[in-house]
């Protein structure tokens, strides 16, 4: 695996691997793949993995995942706590 690679864990990977795997599971698995990845690089890495995987598996559940974080990204928040407050 490189630097650049979408899945250095092979997370995403392997839960294409895992039969009988539940949207929930893919969930769990999607998040935590989220946390790790880099800022700002969520969406091309998302479609990067889409093309690696979701071809050849488009009624996955992790599929599913994928196309919903693509098409739903979340909505930016304020975050809380001293980062979130400006410096007046």
């Amino acid at each position: 695996m490189t630097d650049t690679d979408p899945d250095p864990r092979g997370l995403i990977r392997e839960s294409y691997n895992i039969e009988g795997i539940t949207p929930e599971e893919c969930r769990s698995i999607f998040l935590d793949w989220a946390i790790s990845a880099p800022d700002g690089a969520v969406a091309p890495t998302i479609r990067t993995l889409l093309e690696r995987h979701g071809g050849t598996a488009p009624g996955h559940p992790m599929t599913a995942i994928l196309t919903d974080a693509l098409e739903n990204p979340p909505s930016a928040r304020r975050r809380g706590g001293r980062r979130g407050r400006s410096e007046a």
